[in-house]
């Protein structure tokens, strides 16, 4: 089969590798799209320690099962490989397992033609559903997690809050449209990517600004900071526009570097929350939305062939890249 290959630090390869073979229990998948993470950009510059060369990447995926009772289906992947058995596999909260592991981490992943995965992680979609769309769910259930979680620390509801979003990737994108769809009074959103920016202007739901410019929002003034970026820059910035008794959702994982200002955390009884991932229910709820189009249309989406993925890297990599999903088709 064709796949797209992480080589080295800013290198991946289209070439061919060997067609996988399902074990007992797993479904063999004829991928049709397969969304570039922040993540496989992470590894792509050598600093994801789990993600080791020669590896494919990838795993926001939608396919088509070749084999067993849902042969024929077209399924959205839950890249997600968790135990099943441990307490939080059991009350609904998979993503905390100790064991869980992710196709194109240390598993081969979904930049290829076909993948294997456990059938218990396929996840049923409508039949008639654009693939691509399909394959922002892992994304959208990433924010819709996020978010979540924020609703319950928050100490008033979200209509009464302002928001402020860090990063205008997909899981940016996506907290400015949910929170703006729940009724938010005030989003703004942030990106140093001037592309990035005009693409978020054009959602039509969030006030823009460059965060290295200064034309800035006012400090100590949102009820709620969701940082889809993940750097130590971000961490600090959170901290100084989160007012007293306010919130951040901390999302992104760019890198591990100081940034927290845990004295006014504790001060001014800010809370932090860390998210990671979704459960299995946020994944059927986002493929819900995307369906039915409470998301938008969805047009700042872009879709390239796989045998494009190495230039897509570059461009994201170097900025020049205005979607903020880049898809690649199989």
């Amino acid at each position: 089969m064709k796949a797209l290959v992480y080589t080295d630090t800013l290198e991946v390869q289209y070439r061919d590798e060997p067609n996988p073979v399902p074990a007992p229990g797993e479904a063999l998948i004829k991928l049709e799209a397969v969304g570039i993470c922040g993540s496989d950009m992470h590894a792509y510059h050598g600093k994801d320690a789990r993600r080791i060369p020669p590896l494919i990447l990838g795993h926001e995926a939608v396919g088509i099962v070749q084999n067993g009772t849902r042969q024929g289906r077209r399924v959205v992947l839950n890249p997600l490989l968790t135990c099943g058995n441990c307490d939080h596999c059991q009350g609904g909260r998979s993503n905390l397992c100790s064991s869980r592991e992710l196709i194109g981490m240390r598993l081969a992943g979904a930049f290829a033609q076909y993948v294997t995965i456990p059938e218990r992680n396929l996840l049923e979609m409508p039949q008639d559903m654009d693939p691509v769309i399909a394959s922002l769910a892992e994304p959208a259930a990433t924010s819709l997690h996020a978010i979540y979680l924020a609703e319950r620390a928050l100490y008033r509801p979200l209509s009464e809050s302002r928001a402020l979003v860090l990063g205008g990737g997909s899981i940016g994108a996506f907290a400015a449209l949910m929170l703006s769809g729940k009724g938010c009074i005030d989003v703004h959103l942030g990106d140093t990517n001037p592309l990035r920016r005009h693409t978020a202007e054009q959602l039509g739901c969030c006030s823009v600004y460059d965060p290295l410019g200064n034309d800035l929002p006012e400090y100590n003034s949102f009820d709620l900071v969701i940082d889809a970026v993940g750097s130590g820059r971000t961490r600090a910035a959170s901290c100084a526009f989160v007012k007293a008794g306010g919130v951040i959702s901390h999302v992104g994982l760019q890198d591990n570097d100081p940034g927290l200002d845990t004295r006014r955390i504790t001060l001014e009884e800010i809370s932090f929350l860390g998210n990671y991932t979704y459960s299995a229910v946020d994944l059927r709820a986002a493929i819900q939305a995307l369906y039915n189009g409470s998301l938008g249309p969805l047009d700042w989406v872009e879709a390239r062939p796989l045998s494009e993925g190495a230039q897509a890297f570059r461009e994201i990599h170097e900025g020049k890249a205005a979607a903020p999903k880049i898809v690649l088709r199989p």
